[in-house]
């Protein structure tokens, strides 16, 4: 069923999602209308395809399948749309000045000679051409956002598109509807090229094979790889596109024409990721044949000296470490837990501070970073921030990879998890460092490698061309932790300490292994341990010292019913807490949440002692929900680093609960 009509009045709309209850008036007479309409506003008039159903409490209603947005009919329409806010520079008042001053040629106007506009006092040349232009992209915006539907691309998408392709994307997009695997992101390949196929694109269309192996070698990245054997390449893609091995022969040649595509050996890359790896390979190379002034003469007159000031004794690998960094530009410095990483990176910054040399401290992740500000007393940052890549590697990450960053004002940089550092964020950190700089990668292959392609830790270690020193021995202090030996035995292939060997050890209890034969009976163990048991325990708060981990987001152990199963029992509903639902979700004051996606831009405040401010929060920060503000449609979160940021409803996209996160996830934190 087809309506046409305006929007009268809009009822409710979910900020995040955009799911619309409105009063809709057509020719017939007002209906109550209910579905998803982002971006649409009082004023508008729309098609919409959908069918009537009746709702048990408000009645009959017309449920929207799809939607498009269409011009105005009538004058008092277009009046009504051009005063809903959209289109910038106009309000009611100068809305009703232009329809009554150009009537029936207003769209003309708008469109085609907005110098007219300037007949309108108040209207400079300046804002004639604004008011133009802003009408012009809006509009042109949702006959994209119309067409791209059909292949299931939304509208955050659908700018991006029209970012990418300008006002002519619909006639781009016809003649080659693969375009929008290279334009907009997360599309699904196969949906695209049933379309294509639909509208009449022959299967051996050049493009279409192009983008089917650029597509296959793609999807290999999300596995972690950088790179695809050709022959496993031909098979995928003979499959995927139903096409000859010469064929593909012959378009992977004009790939690597054009510098697309990438072919050594048996190996085929797409190009953003061979030169990340050739340029971290070379700068790698260029760092450590550089001069080494930042050598310390009498290293281990200078270490004793350190050992005595700071009242520890190193043991001989943790010196032999520490003497490895002092001679080479660039060192690893690798081990398990326990085993006196964080002591070397103590001693490493107290020698050359002392020598008046400036140390940079960071780690991938935010929650990383603040350990190793911990553990060390220096601040640390993380890569991103240290590096202000910002959004161009969010956004825009394989077509800006050959972008240069701003050079590091560090004689040593010292990156600490260095497992979870992927081919891109290496490709700018080494990009980074001055010839000279002193580079320092410390982590634990046995740990998470990255989320993104790469395992630039065990890579460059296997490699053999980097100093690397392998620390093996638990110290006497982190062997009294079942955690760390059981993590030991773990990466080694044996069963958990049994209880006669911990009970032998006098071992730190700090490890249970809790075993249950149901889903129920495991869940309601969760609950118990974050609600009272260990509280009673150890003094051990929820809010303070307690993360639920697990490895998925579905079942009754998966993080969704676990956050809502913990927020029952630890954050229940209560009159003094404020709530703010979307979706199926209710958000309440003094729950746990985690930033979800890198906002570079939201601004922060750390109010105290030393006030500071500054803007973004990243991918895994954990805060609490301090104030939902109904009035003001903000929600004030205060994150575990003490900064204290404020969200509008419609950015609650961007945090979800945290009391249990995914194993993906904590490694994000």
């Amino acid at each position: 069923m087809e309506l046409e009509g305006e929007i009268k009045e809009i009822i409710y709309q979910n900020e995040v999602n955009s799911y619309t209850v409105a009063e809709f008036e057509t020719e017939e007479g007002d209906i109550t209308i209910v579905g998803y309409l982002p971006f649409v506003n009082v004023g508008d008039t729309l098609k919409l395809i959908g069918k009537i159903v009746t709702h048990q409490d408000y009645g009959e209603q017309f449920k929207i399948d799809t939607f498009e947005k269409v011009m105005p009919k009538t004058l008092a329409s277009l009046e009504r749309y051009l005063a809903n806010g959209t289109i910038k520079g106009v309000g009611p008042a100068t809305a009703k000045k232009i329809v009554d001053t150009f009537q029936e040629e207003t769209i003309h106007v708008l469109k085609i000679e907005p110098h007219r506009l300037t007949q309108i006092k108040g209207i400079t040349e300046e804002k004639a051409m604004t008011i133009s232009e802003t009408f012009i992209e809006n509009w042109e915006l949702w006959q994209i956002v119309g067409y791209l539907e059909k292949f299931g691309i939304g509208v955050q998408n659908a700018k991006n598109v029209y970012k990418k392709l300008g006002a002519n994307a619909i006639e781009e997009i016809e003649a080659n509807p693969y375009i929008l695997i290279e334009v907009a992101n997360s599309v699904d390949f196969k949906k695209i090229d049933k379309m294509a196929m639909e509208i009449g694109i022959a299967y051996n269309y050049e493009k279409r094979i192009k983008s089917g192996l650029k597509y296959a070698v793609m999807a290999t990245t999300t596995n972690g790889h950088c790179r695809v054997q050709k022959e496993n390449l031909y098979l995928f893609c003979k499959e995927l596109l139903g096409v000859t091995e010469e064929e593909l022969e012959e378009n992977l040649i004009e790939l690597k024409v054009k510098n697309e595509m990438i072919e050594e050996g048996n190996w085929v890359y797409l190009t953003p990721f061979y030169q990340a790896e050739k340029t971290i390979a070379e700068k790698i190379q260029v760092l450590q044949n550089a001069q080494n002034m930042k050598r310390i003469e009498n290293i281990k007159k200078e270490l004793k000296k350190i050992e005595k000031y700071s009242d520890m004794e190193l043991s001989d690998k943790q010196k032999e470490a520490v003497e490895a960094i002092n001679e080479n530009n660039v060192c690893i410095i690798t081990g398990g837990p326990g085993t006196g990483k964080t002591t070397i990176i103590k001693t490493v910054i107290d020698l050359y501070q002392k020598q008046g040399k400036k140390v940079a401290l960071c780690a991938p992740t935010g929650r990383a970073a603040k350990r190793m500000t911990e553990t060390t007393g220096e601040e640390a940052k993380t890569l991103h921030r240290l590096l202000e890549i910002g959004k161009v590697e969010e956004d825009n990450k394989l077509e800006s990879v050959s972008n240069e960053v701003a050079p590091l004002d560090a004689d040593v940089v010292i990156v600490d998890e260095m497992s979870m550092v992927d081919v891109f964020l290496m490709n700018y950190l080494v990009k980074a460092l001055y010839q000279g700089t002193k580079l320092v990668l410390v982590g634990d292959v046995d740990q998470l490698p990255s989320v993104g392609p790469g395992s630039i830790l065990k890579d460059m270690i296997h490699s053999e061309k980097i100093t690397t020193i392998v620390l093996n021995k638990i110290f006497r202090q982190a062997a009294k932790s079942k955690i760390i030996l059981n993590s030991h035995r773990v990466n080694e292939g044996e069963h958990f300490l049994k209880k006669e060997e911990e009970e032998e050890e006098d071992l730190k209890e700090d490890f249970f292994f809790i075993h249950e034969g149901s889903q129920e009976k495991m869940l309601m163990q969760v609950v118990s341990l974050c609600n009272g048991r260990l509280k009673n325990y150890g003094d051990y708060d929820f809010f303070k010292n307690i993360q639920v981990i697990t490895p998925t987001k579905k079942g009754m152990l998966g993080t969704k019913e676990l956050n809502k199963t913990l927020q029952r029992y630890l954050n229940p509903e209560n009159d003094s807490l404020l709530e703010k639902k979307v979706g199926d979700i209710i958000f309440r004051e003094k729950d746990r949440v985690m930033q979800i996606k890198n906002n570079y831009d939201i601004f922060w405040e750390k109010i105290g002692s030393s006030h500071e401010n500054g803007t973004g929060v990243f991918n895994g920060e954990l805060g609490t929900i301090e104030k939902i503000d109904e009035e003001e449609k903000i929600v004030e979160i205060r994150f575990d680093d003490e900064k204290v940021a404020w969200y509008t409803y419609s950015d609650l996209d961007q945090i979800e609960h945290s009391y249990s996160v995914t194993i993906h996830k904590a490694q994000r934190k």
